[in-house]
């Protein structure tokens, strides 16, 4: 690729600041950049690499002004350095074309236009696959399986029966979609298995990461609405419902029957119990063990999930522990010398 920075500019409809003559021949995050790379900064952390980064132009924020290297103001640099990605040096995977020969597809199955299926993929009766979706080897579609246009289901994925994509969705390696929900009940010191018949919805334009696992719900849906992503190793057990454009990262739990608002975030290993609600826009730190409702707008963190600010001092205070114990001994100390004079004086 070789783009001048002018051209570069264009693309991306941002503010230059710095020579448009630029050459750009390359692409790469700003700690690893070389000469005639350009890289992003949306991060304030690493503001410092601004003038220590070998790159040649830096895309930034509006709130950034001025470099000793050119650079292209942007809303939002993330964004729009994705775009140049795009552009400039395009993913060129081939994925799977047509109908593998050693693919098991039912005779009942309704593939549309321009579907690939791979390799040893087995397709059970009543399933419909939408135009241009692909379907990747070693896959498992169950029985009356819908999925929308231009999905993109990567290898060894099950999708059990009756389960319901949208359009766009793709799915990532190892993910199982509507197995059975934890359900037990224990009968005379027996677990005794409750039956688990109802689906999981999945909206347009959702991603699933490897190894997620969402459970069919009980009765009538587990939902997942439209936007949301969802990261690797994330568990979403019965009943869940999912707003839109929510983001889970990896590693996070949900228990049945809970309900996300729309645009909430769960960050890495937070755990959420079940039969709870969580307002729209609402953020769950990292690690953080949400035992109630969290209300719309608020970020919680910490066990038991507290508001934020709350946790911290909190938290503050646990990192203290061991100079307060100390205090608290040599103050204990103090007193029982001060209570044997006091029986010296009295005697």
């Amino acid at each position: 690729m070789k783009y001048t920075l002018g051209q570069i500019n264009e693309m991306i409809q941002g503010a230059l600041v710095g020579d448009p003559q630029v050459l750009i021949t390359g692409i790469s995050g700003i700690k690893e950049a070389r000469q005639g790379d350009i890289t992003f900064l949306a991060n304030s952390k690493y503001l410092p690499l601004m003038n220590s980064t070998k790159a040649s132009a830096i895309i930034v924020s509006r709130e950034i002004e001025q470099s000793s290297k050119p650079i292209i103001q942007t809303e939002n640099p993330s964004l729009a350095f994705a775009k140049v990605v795009n552009i400039v040096a395009p993913n060129d995977m081939s994925h799977p074309k047509g109908i593998h020969p050693t693919a098991v597809i039912s005779p009942n199955a309704r593939l549309g236009k321009n579907v690939s299926v791979g390799a040893y993929t087995i397709i059970e009766s009543e399933c419909e696959i939408g135009d241009g979706s692909i379907i990747y080897g070693g896959c498992f579609l169950g029985r009356e399986v819908r999925i929308g246009k231009d999905c993109l289901v990567y290898p060894h994925v099950s999708i059990r029966e009756g389960i319901r994509l949208g359009n766009r969705v793709i799915v990532h390696s190892g993910a199982v979609i509507g197995s059975d929900g934890f359900g037990f009940a224990t009968v005379k010191g027996m677990q005794e298995k409750i039956p688990q018949i109802g689906t999981v919805e999945i909206e347009d334009d959702v991603e699933i990461g490897s190894n997620v696992t969402i459970d069919r719900a009980r009765f009538d849906t587990t939902h997942i609405g439209r936007g949301t992503k969802i990261d690797n190793l994330v568990q979403i057990a019965h009943n869940v419902h999912i707003g839109e454009n929510c983001i889970i990262v990896a590693q996070a739990g949900i228990s049945g029957s809970t309900t996300l608002g729309k645009g909430v975030i769960l960050a890495g290993q937070a755990g959420v119990v079940g039969h709870i609600q969580i307002g729209d826009g609402a953020i769950v730190a990292a690690q953080a063990g949400v035992t109630k409702a969290v209300p719309a707008g608020t970020k919680v963190s910490g066990y038991p999930a507290k508001p934020h600010g709350e946790a911290k001092r909190v938290n503050a205070c646990m990192q203290r522990l061991p100079q307060l114990h100390k205090r608290i001994k040599e103050l204990e100390e103090k007193i029982s010398q001060l209570e044997k004079r006091l029986e010296e004086h009295d005697g």
